[in-house]
């Protein structure tokens, strides 16, 4: 009697413990079951839901509720994505062979069909940028890519966006061209062009800056012979500049007249006057 008792106690307290964690492992499973169930959707993203393979609706944003086992919730984000190109190697127009680095700009429109007409969207339009971008290239010469660059990548925008249309919800907004690589030859030819260039522009304006010196020159020889009282005067004037030196023998032209010597004679002394007075 005395060794049943705690045997059956033992038993009582061996139910209650499995019970206990059957209850907890329950609770977990439902927990689980409602985290999966309840879908808190942010203003940028949808919930295309599709219930037993069939397709139910978009959903969100919000709170949104999942059948477990039975929806198939698929989240869409609605806002402008970035897919970068591998670099492309194409030839150009003039048979030149660049590397280009470029990136697709995107944004779904439509959800549901996004979802429903393609496979993987991204990697189906990162495919074709690619393609449209080697086709683009080879219909450009090297001068138009290098020069042109925005045209080129709104008319692969363009292209891209004809081809992604028929798929109903993706749309493709913008191409940016980050970078054009170049062989290391023509890049060599490019900057002895570009020297070449330099050198022509400065040795021409060189040349018109001496046509433009010339016809002065001949403008003023032009006005000395019509009036030779300005060659005169431009003669007194140059043998001034001459008298400020210290210690110099003029020889003045005999075509000068007396009083024109007289002047410069007083001109002479009175400069090595104020000279002196200002040295003492």
């Amino acid at each position: 009697m005395y060794m049943q008792l705690p045997l059956q106690v033992l038993l009582q307290v061996g139910t209650i413990i499995v019970a206990a964690i059957l209850a907890i492992i329950l609770l977990i499973i439902i927990i689980a079951i409602l985290a999966y169930s309840i879908r808190i959707v942010p203003e940028y993203q949808r919930i295309v839901k599709l219930r037993l393979g069939k397709y139910k609706g978009i959903y969100g944003p919000g709170i949104v509720f999942i059948i477990p086992f039975i929806d198939r919730p698929i989240t869409m984000d609605l806002r402008v994505l970035s897919i970068d190109l591998s670099s492309q190697r194409a030839l150009t127009k003039d048979n030149v062979e660049v590397t280009i680095d470029a990136a697709v700009y995107m944004r779904i429109i439509d959800a549901a069909k996004a979802v429903l007409s393609v496979t993987d969207y991204r990697s189906a339009t990162a495919t074709l940028g690619a393609a449209v971008l080697r086709d683009v290239i080879g219909m450009v010469d090297l001068d138009t890519l290098l020069t042109q660059r925005e045209e080129v990548a709104k008319k692969i925008a363009s292209i891209i966006d004809e081809h992604v249309s028929p798929w109903g919800g993706v749309k493709v907004t913008a191409v940016a061209i980050k970078d054009i690589k170049l062989p290391d030859t023509l890049v060599r030819a490019m900057a002895a062009q570009a020297e070449a260039e330099r050198m022509r522009r400065a040795k021409v304006i060189l040349a018109q800056a001496d046509y433009e010196a010339s016809q002065m020159y001949l403008k003023a020889a032009e006005t000395y012979n019509k009036n030779p009282i300005s060659l005169t005067l431009r003669q007194l004037d140059t043998l001034l500049e001459v008298a400020k030196e210290h210690n110099l023998i003029l020889v003045v032209p005999s075509s000068l007249e007396v009083t024109t010597l007289s002047t410069l004679a007083a001109a002479a002394l009175k400069k090595q006057q104020e000279g002196s007075s200002a040295t003492q």
